[in-house]
């Protein structure tokens, strides 16, 4: 069977594309403007002919069209830079509130939305950081929504806790899918199941059979140390490093380097205990040397704990690493470690100098957290194309009837027995086949009035993220509370949309 296609934009080092491809998808197309991330995706993606380093607010969908020579795929999936939107910049405030700081990373959503429109993909899929909801007081995480369906797509926010999916780490994302129109078939949470909700991987687990190395120690290649692997694997079994670290097809252990710190840094290290932070630390009585304003970096030193997923992968490693201390050793971890706990396997290589390996590996997506949504959309695109049994018709006058009913009666949805709130729901679903079950959960505040309706005329104003008309949403949530009591399953609720 021929492999569905996708481009990454925004690739990054490509931990989505290995994701992907691991879920049976070919990458035709990777671009990001980041040499060094580039650097990296072309060493290990050798086969991907189209890795392209472009700004693409100058470089647009025609342009790729005419290298690649192809004009539809699949899926895009990607990750526009988040640092405009990370919790980590509300600090001062600028991402919301009366001090907004112009940051035009956040407008990099709309070039993505752009691909979109031109390849016209079954599937998308956005990553980004939880701060997108409420950057700009939403509007961000509005406008993709809105942008996507006026394109023709359904669209849905989904958060994703990368530790449900093997991942050992604490990340967790906001993804936004948009399945286009045609499909008749929504995208459910349900087909993406976690894996690990119940065992999590501990970081002990992802790397504690690595060499032990100094502070400045280590190299960017150098040998396993084969017994520590074997008491590794009596201790945790090999499952997560056979499988997901694939320790057998990398010959040489890469990127093992610790970064050199100060006497003061590391007699600091020492003084916390295992999963303690600097603030903790200094609770129970410990006197740290660090010179720095403990009211402001009262955390500032973090060591991790290998009984417990590590704290969340991020960028701002290639800085310092101070909140990424080893359970165990006097030091920070190294770049192999830290692409351990993204789940890259030990063969992926990274070919740059380590303040860039830190950095491209904390801007990547999980491969494990790619690879759900890779297995998610195929479920999705194998379930649309089987015909649908059992699921009731109704025609445009019909569901016309049924909602002016509902409008004009004003009726608690509460009292419609259960045959009658699904009939209602399949009329919603014919006359909005653009609005997304779970859409009418997540509403935001902002509403506009709803275009005239063939049939159903004025019906008042809308909300702008979900597109669910206000008078609506009550039927969409009582949908779903009878689904949290166990009186509707939720393919009823989503076959009403079939």
């Amino acid at each position: 069977m021929e492999k569905l296609t996708t481009i990454d934009l925004f690739c990054g080092a490509g931990g989505f594309s290995l994701g992907m491809e691991k879920a049976g998808f070919r990458t035709i197309a990777a671009l990001d403007a980041n040499p060094e991330a580039l650097i990296v995706f072309k060493k290990n993606f050798p086969d991907v002919k189209h890795v392209l380093e472009k700004d693409l607010t100058k470089f647009g969908p025609a342009d790729l069209e005419k290298v690649i020579l192809v004009s539809h795929v699949d899926v895009i999936i990607g990750g526009p830079p988040c640092q405009g939107f990370s919790n980590a910049r509300r600090v001062d405030g600028s991402n919301n509130g009366p001090k907004v700081v112009p940051d035009s990373r956040r407008y990099l959503y709309q070039e993505f939305i752009k691909f979109v429109g031109h390849f016209k993909p079954k599937v998308f899929v956005m990553e980004n950081v939880l701060g997108i909801k409420t950057a700009g007081g939403g509007e961000y995480f509005l406008r993709v929504q809105e942008e996507a369906r006026a394109l023709g797509y359904r669209v849905h926010g989904q958060v994703v806790k990368a530790v449900d999916y093997g991942v050992p780490q604490k990340r967790v994302r906001q993804l936004i899918i948009g399945t286009r129109l045609d499909i008749p078939l929504h995208f459910r949470n349900s087909f993406m199941p976690a894996t690990h909700a119940d065992n999590p991987v501990s970081l002990g687990e992802a790397i504690d059979d690595l060499p032990i190395v100094r502070a400045g120690g280590g190299a960017q290649v150098m040998e396993y140390n084969h017994v520590r692997h074997l008491s590794h694997t009596r201790k945790y079994g090999g499952d997560f490093l056979s499988k997901v670290i694939e320790v057998d097809r990398a010959k040489p252990l890469t990127a093992h380097m610790a970064r050199p710190r100060s006497e003061r840094d590391l007699r600091d290290f020492a003084r916390l205990r295992e999963g303690e932070n600097s603030k903790t630390a200094q609770e129970r009585g410990v006197k740290f040397e660090f010179p720095y304003d403990r009211t402001v970096f009262c955390d500032r030193y973090t060591r991790q704990h290998r009984a417990r997923p590590c704290s969340t992968i991020v960028a701002h490693l290639s800085k310092d690493g101070l909140m990424f201390i080893h359970p165990t050793q006097t030091r920070t971890l190294t770049p192999r470690e830290v692409a351990r706990a993204q789940t890259f396997p030990d063969w992926f290589e990274f070919p740059v100098d380590r303040t860039h390996q830190y950095r491209v590996i904390g801007n990547a997506v999980p491969p494990l957290v790619g690879n759900a949504v890779g297995k998610a959309i195929r479920r999705y695109l194998a379930l649309a194309q089987r015909p649908r049994v059992g699921t009731k018709q109704v025609s445009e006058s019909e569901a016309a009837t049924h909602v002016l009913e509902l409008l004009k009666s004003r009726q608690d949805t509460k009292t419609l027995t259960r045959d009658q709130l699904l009939l209602k729901l399949v009329a919603v679903g014919t006359l909005f086949p653009q609005l997304h079950p779970l859409g009418g959960l997540e509403n935001g505040t902002r509403t506009e009035e709803f275009p005239h309706v063939p049939r159903l005329g004025d019906i008042g104003p809308r909300y702008r993220q979900s597109g669910w008309p206000l008078s609506l949403v009550p039927l969409v949530h009582e949908a779903w509370r009878r689904n949290r009591v166990g009186e509707l399953r939720e393919e009823e609720i989503f076959d009403a949309w079939a």
